[in-house]
């Protein structure tokens, strides 16, 4: 699997307590945490895609709690020796982590599990519309065509 500089993939812990779940999520004294703007759920059907999605200073900490869901991210930094890298993760509870995604960073993710796909996003500062800029799934920026 290729890697792109500056995202972190995090082995999560999920302990079972006997009437359910713990599931972590992140912690303040971990080096992936980059401060605290806000936190959000979102959900995507199967086999819907959401993105392309590059946040200029928001850090993205992405964890999966509940079904599964394929990350694709791109390296559209233009000073970063993995510029133009394309990374594919799927993230869910068999494979539970968290994705940090640095700023400058392209993103799109597709649900996978019938029922309810659903990620948390632990964000650095708060959503500013200003911020981010998208892209449609087919452009002639981001060579990705597998969705």
């Amino acid at each position: 699997m290729d890697t792109i500089i500056g995202v972190e993939s995090t082995p999560l812990k999920i302990i079972d307590v006997g009437a359910g779940n713990v599931m972590h999520a992140l912690k303040s004294q971990e080096s992936s945490f980059h401060g605290f703007g806000e936190a959000y759920f979102s959900t995507v059907l199967k086999d819907h895609v959401k993105g392309w999605k590059n946040h200029r200073q928001m850090i993205l900490n992405i964890i999966v709690p509940v079904g599964s869901i394929q990350f694709v991210l791109y390296d559209g930094r233009k000073e970063s020796l993995t510029h133009k890298t394309i990374l594919e993760i799927v993230l869910g509870p068999a494979s539970y982590q968290r994705l940090t995604v640095p700023p400058g960073v392209w993103m799109a993710f597709k649900g996978l599990s019938d029922g309810t796909n659903m990620l948390l996003n632990i964000a650095s500062i708060p959503h500013d519309p200003t911020e981010a800029e998208n892209l449609p799934l087919q452009n002639d920026i981001i060579p990705y065509h597998g969705f």
